[in-house]
């Protein structure tokens, strides 16, 4: 319980550094360290995720950071698919639930890691594609109904490729992106799997605490350094799930 509740706070830390990561590291903690059955990680997940991305958009928007319209308009095809992907939770197991988890994450770290072409670095702007980021913005919120992710991991690099906007920028809208997306998943899970919504509430409280600190330093570190990062970040976490759960999966 002592290590669960330290590691809640990492959370918050992961969230307001590079504006994801935080669900990765919340379902992990709810069902290995604090003893929470994984559908109903799922959705204390959201409201964890949710409650904390509300306070690290507010802490990145005195900065300059959250381009809300940018954020709201993403997340409008969010909420469709997160309400739909609420739905297919109870329809696997445990175990696929988790190895899912870590394959999206593979695949999104590794495009991360792919150099980028030359003269373009972390804070160049690129140019909008409005229909490109609508699906973008389906598909994450499906993935945050189904697997309860904020899909921070999803949105920030979503954002720069078809939003336009930088690295930071994008760490800064994906908060916006995340608590619109894990209200829409929450609501989904009403009626399919309750939560201990005191224990909900202790994490929140710690990771919020991790995002005042990590929303600071996010703006002290070098975004090309907060990209790779960010990335050999979810490699971790996404191997330890693989080597975890492997052999295990039976829907």
């Amino acid at each position: 319980m002592l290590i669960g509740l330290i590691l809640s706070s990492a959370i918050g830390v992961s969230l307001g550094l590079i504006g994801g990561g935080g669900s990765i590291i919340t379902v992990p903690v709810l069902v290995y360290a604090l003893g929470v059955d994984p559908h109903e990680a799922v959705a204390m997940s959201l409201a964890v995720v949710g409650a904390t991305s509300v306070v690290g958009a507010l802490l990145h928007s005195r900065r300059g950071t959250v381009r809300v319209r940018t954020g709201l308009l993403f997340a409008s095809t969010g909420v469709m698919g997160a309400i739909g992907g609420a739905q297919l939770t109870s329809l696997v197991s445990p175990q696929v639930l988790m190895l899912a988890f870590a394959g999206l994450m593979l695949v999104v770290a590794t495009s991360m890691l792919i150099p980028r072409p030359a003269g373009e670095s972390a804070e160049t702007r690129r140019k909008p594609k409005a229909v490109r980021a609508a699906i973008a913005g389906f598909i994450v919120g499906t993935l945050t109904g189904f697997l309860g992710v904020g899909g921070g991991f999803l949105v920030v690099p979503a954002l720069v490729m078809f939003a336009g906007l930088t690295m930071r920028e994008a760490v800064g809208t994906s908060l916006v992106v995340i608590a619109v997306n894990c209200g829409a998943g929450l609501v989904g899970h009403i009626g399919q799997a309750g939560f201990d919504v005191a224990l909900a509430a202790l994490v929140t409280l710690l990771a919020v605490a991790g995002t005042l600190a990590g929303s600071r330093w996010s703006h002290r570190l070098s975004p090309v350094h907060l990209r790779t990062g960010f990335a050999l970040f979810v490699v971790v976490i996404a191997v330890w799930l693989v080597f975890k759960n492997a052999g295990l999966a039976v829907i």
